[in-house]
C-alpha cells in the first residue's frame, strides 16, 4: 500500500464519537510501529476522500496512555493523508468556556509522562519546530464554519494534555487554571506532534464536556459517564461541523506543517 494515495483527510475520533462516515471501505494498515487502534474506514465527504480512525479503539478499549499514537499517525500518512482533524472531549478550565462549547485550540501544553512521542530516535538527529502546534490554515476555516452553523466556538485556547487515565485533583486543576490554560484533555499529545513530524497538518476541535474540578464555583467532580453523555448530546453538532468543514479545506498546502522537516535535521 506504500505510496498509494487512498485518502486526503484523516479524522481521529474521540470519546463518544465512534462513527463518522456511512458508506465506507474498511482497511487494515500495517505500520513499523505496530497496529493502529482499529481498522481505518475510508469514504467520501462530497469530493474529498476521508479516512476515519477511532483513537481509543472501536469499543473504547484503549485508555489514553495505551494508545499507539505512532501507529495511528503513520497509518494516516501511509494512506496519503495530508490534513488531520482531531476532535476530542475536553474539560474547561475557564468559567466562560462552557460545556457544549467548541474550542479551536491554538496552543498546547504537555503534562504527560513516558509516552513515545517521536519517530526520530536517531541516528539522524531531528528537531522539529513546534512553536505553533495547530495548522494556521485549517483553524480559520473551522472557526468560520462553526459560526455559520451557530455553534458556540472559542477562536483560540491552550489545551493542557495530562497523562490519564485518572482525572485531575482539585489542586492540579487550580494550578492549570492559574497558569492561564483553557481546556484539559488526555490525547492531544503526542498525537498532534507526531502528525507534525510527518508533515501532516493538524486541527483540534475540543468539545467541552464539563468544568474541571479547580474552576471556581464549579465543585462537582467530573465522571467518565458525564463526559460521554455531554459528548453524545453534541455529536450532531460535531458531525455537521466536520461535514461542512472538510469540503472547504484548501486543496494545496503552504503552511508550516507542510515543510516541518526543512532545516530540522542535523546532518553529519
Amino acid at each position: 500500500m506504500k505510496g498509494e494515495r487512498r485518502a486526503e483527510i484523516g479524522v481521529f475520533g474521540g470519546s463518544g464519537f465512534y462513527s463518522f462516515l456511512d458508506d465506507v471501505e474498511e482497511l487494515s494498515v500495517e505500520t513499523p510501529y505496530g497496529n493502529p487502534s482499529a481498522p481505518i474506514a475510508v469514504g467520501r465527504v462530497e469530493d474529498r476522500v476521508v479516512a476515519f480512525l477511532p483513537r481509543h479503539g472501536v469499543k473504547h478499549e484503549l485508555p489514553p496512555h495505551k494508545i499507539n499514537y505512532r501507529a495511528n499517525a503513520w497509518a494516516f500518512k501511509e494512506l496519503g493523508v495530508s490534513r488531520v482533524i482531531g476532535p476530542c472531549a475536553a474539560g474547561s478550565l475557564k468559567v466562560d468556556v462552557r460545556p457544549g462549547d467548541f474550542v479551536v485550540s491554538d496552543q498546547l501544553v504537555d503534562r504527560t509522562t513516558g509516552r513515545i512521542d517521536t519517530f526520530y530516535d536517531g541516528p539522524l538527529t531531528t528537531h522539529v519546530s513546534y512553536a505553533d502546534p495547530y495548522c494556521p490554515d485549517m483553524r480559520p476555516v473551522a472557526i468560520e464554519v462553526a459560526r455559520e452553523l451557530g455553534i458556540g466556538v472559542h477562536e483560540r485556547g491552550t489545551v493542557v494534555t495530562i497523562q490519564g487515565p485518572r482525572f485531575s485533583t482539585r489542586a492540579e486543576s487550580r494550578w492549570y487554571q492559574q497558569a492561564g490554560w483553557d481546556v484539559i484533555n488526555m490525547t492531544q499529545y503526542p498525537e498532534a506532534y507526531l502528525c507534525r513530524e510527518l508533515e501532516m497538518c493538524y486541527l483540534n476541535v475540543a468539545l467541552i464536556t464539563d468544568y474541571d474540578v479547580g474552576v471556581e464555583g464549579e465543585t462537582e467532580a467530573v465522571s467518565h459517564e458525564e463526559v460521554i453523555r455531554v459528548f453524545a448530546a453534541n455529536n450532531d453538532k460535531l458531525r455537521k461541523l466536520l461535514f461542512t468543514l472538510i469540503p472547504r479545506l484548501p486543496a494545496t498546502r503552504n503552511c508550516i506543517c507542510s515543510h516541518a522537516l526543512e532545516g530540522a535535521r542535523l546532518e553529519p
